[in-house]
């Protein structure tokens, strides 16, 4: 099985719309669906006009997830929630993701993305020194996919949840940019 990417376009936001629907993803994510609030929280990095990456991840050319990797640096006050509780390495990135189809969960895919994902990181920005990813504590199954795909957590942190129905404990992960010698 080939995991591939590509940008994310406008021509996604009604599969993506599909996927944070899915209550699977609708209990981490707590997005609307609307295709006006998916071309409005998408469409800025879509086009271009935004520093994040949204990536539509396929597995042997079937979109299957959304990786989002960015700059922490481009969105200052998660910086600054962030760095308020946990280092953060200049020129550090961040990723959050999903898996769009319930079937697919639980089988390992998230950690080959996250691995394969990571490992790109390296290549295709070579300023890149660490990924950090905050993950609420009850999303286990996200921690543990960081876990397997080589992160390791560094310290719990008290931050805003993307869900209001969660606490503000989060598992900080971070994975630094391999050492050549």
């Amino acid at each position: 099985m080939t995991i591939t990417w590509r940008r994310l376009t406008t021509a996604d936001f009604p599969l993506l719309a599909e996927w944070l629907a899915r209550p699977h993803v609708a209990r981490w994510w707590n997005h609307e669906t609307s295709p006006e609030a998916v071309e409005r929280d998408f469409g800025p990095a879509a086009r271009g006009e935004e520093p994040s990456e949204d990536l539509l991840v396929a597995l042997d050319g079937r979109p299957v997830a959304l990786v989002q990797r960015c700059w922490i640096a481009d969105y200052p006050q998660y910086m600054g929630e962030l760095a308020a509780q946990a280092e953060v390495p200049a020129c550090s990135m961040t990723l959050d993701y999903l898996i769009g189809d319930p079937d697919l969960t639980g089988r390992g895919l998230g950690t080959r993305v996250l691995r394969a994902v990571a490992a790109a990181t390296w290549t295709d920005h070579p300023a890149a020194t660490a990924l950090v990813v905050p993950v609420h504590a009850a999303n286990r199954a996200s921690w543990r996919a960081l876990e397997k795909a080589g992160f390791h957590r560094y310290v719990e942190a008290d931050l805003e949840p993307d869900n209001p129905a969660d606490d503000r404990l989060h598992y900080v992960y971070r994975l630094d940019r391999p050492q050549h010698p």
